[in-house]
């Protein structure tokens, strides 16, 4: 049973050829969005626009943030737990390094197969919100 919900923002991220760059964070199995937590008084935008840079060391544009949606989905990575999530696209994006907790970048097409170690966020909600457009 689903006891928690941890509030997220999140950011997609497209290469030139439309992939999504995915990352899994240390000690984890699955890939998911760049993104995180808020800290006190920021906004959901902001929130997206720190984490990124902290992840992945990139400073992006916030005028170029676009919000995609809100989401709910069961926690990748915390038992009996789902996140509210904010989702933004950032359609310009300088490749990142992974940075902070991420141990490993991966690109993903969202219109082809989808690997089994996918967050539930990014698999049931974010890729088909981005492949309906």
């Amino acid at each position: 049973m689903t006891n928690e919900i941890i509030r997220v923002s999140a950011v997609v991220l497209r290469d030139h050829q439309g992939r999504v760059l995915t990352v899994r964070k240390r000690g984890t199995a699955r890939f998911m969005l760049p993104g995180g937590k808020p800290e006190a008084g920021e906004s959901p935008a902001e929130t997206a626009l720190r984490e990124v840079q902290e992840e992945l060391l990139i400073d992006l544009e916030p005028a170029a943030l676009r919000h995609l949606g809100t989401f709910l989905a069961d926690a990748a990575n915390e038992a009996a737990t789902q996140v509210h999530a904010e989702v933004f696209e950032h359609r310009s994006v300088p490749v990142g390094e992974p940075a902070a907790e991420i141990e490993e970048l991966r690109w993903l097409d969202p219109t082809g197969p989808r690997p089994a170690d996918l967050a539930p966020l990014l698999e049931h909600h974010v890729l088909p919100a981005l492949t309906a457009v």
